[in-house]
């Protein structure tokens, strides 16, 4: 099972990106999908997380302006980033629960290569 995150990149402040992460190879279910960045000099934040049937929950500084989906018949999460700041620039790492068999009985924690997101003022 592999994560490949794309659609970083540099845009002005106020701009707006679009994250995909798609999931290759053989799974069973994928549960939670989410989006974690990790900006220079510090720790790896978690962004946005989305269960199969529920809302996204957000990191407040994020709230009202991100937004995270999914396509489960793609395998694929999304995440929608809109009025973007110079904080928000970031390496943005996708992540996901995922049981590759039945037979596995806990999920597996599954992370992308990273995709960087660069915001200017």
């Amino acid at each position: 099972v592999q994560l490949q995150a794309s659609g970083g990149g540099l845009v002005q402040a106020g701009g707006s990106l679009r994250l995909s992460c798609v999931v290759s190879g053989s799974t069973f279910s994928i549960y939670t999908m989410a989006w974690y960045r990790q900006a220079p000099g510090k720790q790896r934040e978690l962004v946005a997380l989305l269960n199969n049937g529920e809302d996204g929950n957000y990191a407040n500084s994020v709230k009202g302006r991100f937004t995270i989906s999914r396509d489960n018949a793609k395998n694929a999460v999304y995440l929608q980033m809109n009025s973007l700041k110079p904080e928000d620039t970031a390496v943005y790492y996708c992540n996901a629960l995922i049981r590759r068999t039945s037979a596995q009985f806990r999920p597996t924690d599954y992370w992308g290569q990273g995709t960087l997101v660069t915001v200017s003022s």
